[in-house]
């Protein structure tokens, strides 16, 4: 497959994934600023925290305030990790290899730009809140869901199929390591239990895991169990451990002379995630756990992009 072609299809699953997650985010962050009171601002700039955008938003609205982190992260055409920008990216990623798809994938992924792009308008003019903000994020997340059950369904299991995987997977783990590292210290335990409880279930219902918690622990919410499956179960779709164990052998299947140290370091890291115990990571500490995680696979990424993609200062030039 020419690198130009896998790159479109990887970065067209990573921006479909980012915005899914992007919408999540928004999601939570304005179910817990509601029970904050006082603290509830702290929520929307933890919100920047995770996206790594404090700096970018700083310089353009400078004081934090709810409406504002809602417009940046969901509608600014700025913001290119925006929920529109992703949308927007995907978009012209796929249609860039409108010959590789199906018919049906490009129908889906452009009917959610086009409908993404009559609906910003509204929006930028602070009607998303309340039960709006929630529709929002959860038509975000259908539309995401439909793109990669379209894809599942109608897709050659060929390389094509094997990147467009590839980028969601990992993208994913990137945003599950960063939501629980920045949730788990913001969640420390405070006494109060009912509290403590609507915040834990919040985030679990973030990633989709809350009735999931319910069928694997049948008992009640504890930050040690949230790490547990946010991180090391297998079988949750959004842990750590699903997605690296996907990522390591979708390189096995695409895998080239050029991708053997890419293949031995994503298999070092599922290995980790398999053979890990929860109690071994919160005596280290979650924090710096999750830190080397990002880190190992933001070089994933970048081991990726130089054995399989188009250089990014030749995608960057490109018009």
């Amino acid at each position: 497959m020419l690198s130009r072609t896998a790159d479109a299809l990887y970065w067209m699953a990573r921006y479909t994934e980012r915005a899914e997650n992007a919408a999540r985010l928004l999601d939570v962050s304005y179910r817990m600023s509601l029970q904050g009171g006082a603290t509830r601002m702290g929520y929307w700039g933890a919100a920047l925290g995770i996206t790594g955008l404090e700096e970018a938003y700083t310089a353009k609205y400078g004081e934090i305030t709810a409406a504002q982190v809602l417009s940046f992260l969901a509608v600014d055409a700025d913001n290119p990790s925006s929920i529109l920008s992703c949308l927007r990216a995907a978009r012209e990623n796929c249609h860039a290899v409108r010959g590789t798809v199906t018919s049906e994938v490009w129908e889906t992924v452009n009917t959610t730009w086009l409908e993404a792009r009559e609906s910003a308008g509204t929006l930028r003019r602070g009607r998303l809140q309340g039960s709006d903000l929630t529709r929002y994020c959860e038509w975000v997340k259908f539309r995401s869901h439909l793109s990669r059950g379209v894809t599942v369904g109608t897709m050659l299991r060929d390389e094509a199929f094997h990147f467009m995987r590839l980028g969601t997977f990992l993208e994913r783990a990137d945003n599950t390591a960063r939501l629980l590292d920045v949730k788990f210290d913001e969640l420390a335990p405070s006494g109060d239990t009912e509290d403590e409880y609507y915040e834990w279930g919040a985030l679990l219902r973030s990633v989709s895991a809350f009735e999931i918690y319910r069928k694997v622990y049948r008992d009640v919410i504890t930050p040690q169990r949230v790490a547990e499956l946010l991180v090391l179960h297998e079988a949750m779709p959004r842990s750590l451990h699903a997605c690296m164990r996907e990522v390591d052998e979708i390189l096995g299947m695409v895998g080239n002379a050029r991708s053997r140290d890419t293949q031995r370091r994503a298999g070092e890291l599922h290995a980790r995630l398999r053979f890990a115990r929860i109690e071994d990571i919160l005596e280290i500490g979650l924090h710096p756990y999750l830190t080397q995680f990002l880190e190992r696979t933001a070089d994933l990424g970048d081991r990726i992009a130089r054995d399989f993609l188009v250089p990014i200062a030749v995608r960057e030039a490109a018009p």
